[in-house]
């Protein structure tokens, strides 16, 4: 065996690539930061806590995403590729465990935590793609990991305000190094042709993540339900509001879009650009929204008869909104259509708010699922149309 094929540690292209088990057991422990995120959210429920959650929730994000890239290029099965995620669950485990501290006495963890595995991974890859065309284009991720990762220790070492500008310039270079092909003096820009990354796979990934996040909210609902000192009526509506909010949320996702999604990805002839639109820069904003209502669940769970609560119309109505505002922008990626149902859907979220201050949060819940229902239903009829006249 020559030495090029012993180090050799790129994916087979079969032409459908399945994930690993390494990869789902990676992929634990954002059960747990999607949890963190949820709690978060829901004891910090202003604006400001809204805005420190998602930066929260993005540097979360682009360490799982990054990683995502870089398995679908290297293959997990490989000993040392698989000691590289190993490597990165305990990274992801002490930044998911500090979340709910990050503005106080562990933002350093946070930040050291997000640095140590841009960084580290992106060295990685540089050395494992030695003598493939990749390499470059992984040097010159490395060189913006560095400045993001210097940007979120010192965000770690600083306090208050300072921290989220820190925090804040360290994801944006990390997402617009994207945009700008990561851009490197001397070494030059890369092209989304160079990332010949495998579609399906990719899809499947951050199909994944979404699933994490609706398994959060899943978890919520059964949770605050089992912890509720009684069940009466209203107890009980709110239930039946939240789960289905929760199902049609994945309805909306996996019905259609997300396996022809996959498809499309597949199938494109630049799978690299539609993978960072689509999935890279638009699925996080999906989370968030989930996130949100998993949070405005709870509250609407404990107390359903209340009237006024204005963390329930932002968390509940506003989470809604985001994820169809994101699903809708899903499909503008892949299908360059605007869903008119999911824009009307937003809306009418934004409407109800000015409900909000004078109406129960069991009838906020109510309101938040019975629009996602009528999104869902719009979809069918959408389809059923063409299918009858073909007939």
């Amino acid at each position: 065996m020559t030495k090029g094929t012993r180090w050799n540690l790129m994916r087979p292209r079969t032409g459908s690539e399945r994930v690993t088990n390494v990869e789902l057991f990676f992929d634990l422990v954002y059960v747990f930061a999607v949890t963190q995120l949820s709690h978060y959210l829901l004891t910090h429920a202003t604006l400001a806590g809204a805005i420190r959650t998602g930066l929260l929730l993005v540097m979360v994000w682009l360490v799982w995403a990054y990683t995502t890239w870089v398995t679908n290029w290297l293959d997990p099965e490989r000993i040392a590729v698989r000691l590289l995620l190993l490597a990165l669950v305990p990274g992801s485990l002490v930044m998911s465990a500090a979340l709910p501290d990050a503005f106080g006495s562990r933002g350093l963890a946070v930040g050291c935590a997000y640095a140590a595995m841009q960084i580290g991974r992106s060295a990685f890859a540089v050395v494992a793609l030695n003598g493939q065309p990749l390499q470059r284009n992984y040097q010159r991720i490395l060189a913006w990991c560095v400045i993001s990762g210097a940007l979120a220790v010192v965000g770690g070492i600083t306090a208050g305000h300072a921290r989220e500008l820190c925090w804040a310039a360290a994801v944006g270079v990390d997402l617009l190094g994207g945009l700008a092909g990561f851009f490197t003096p001397g070494i030059g820009r890369s092209a989304t042709s160079d990332w010949t990354i495998e579609g399906g796979h990719f899809a499947e990934r951050c199909q994944a993540f979404i699933l994490i996040a609706l398994g959060e909210s899943i978890v919520v609902i059964g949770a605050t339900l089992s912890g509720l000192p009684s069940v009466k009526g209203a107890q009980i509506g709110a239930f039946v509001a939240a789960f289905i909010g929760s199902a049609g949320l994945w309805w909306l996702y996996f019905d259609r879009s997300a396996d022809e999604g996959a498809r499309v990805l597949a199938e494109s002839s630049d799978p690299g650009r539609l993978g960072r639109s689509a999935y890279h820069l638009i699925h996080p904003i999906m989370v968030g929204g989930i996130i949100a209502v998993a949070a405005g669940d709870e509250v609407v769970l404990s107390h359903p008869d209340a009237v006024g609560e204005a963390p329930v119309g932002w968390l509940v109505l506003g989470g809604t909104a985001l994820f169809i505002a994101g699903h809708a922008a899903f499909k503008v990626a892949l299908w360059r259509r605007v869903s008119w149902p999911r824009a009307a859907a937003v809306v009418l979220l934004g409407l109800l708010g000015l409900l909000a201050p004078h109406v129960s949060a069991l009838a906020l819940g109510a309101c938040a699922a019975v629009v996602v229902l009528a999104v869902a239903a719009a979809d069918q009829f959408s389809r059923a149309g063409p299918a009858a006249a073909g007939r």
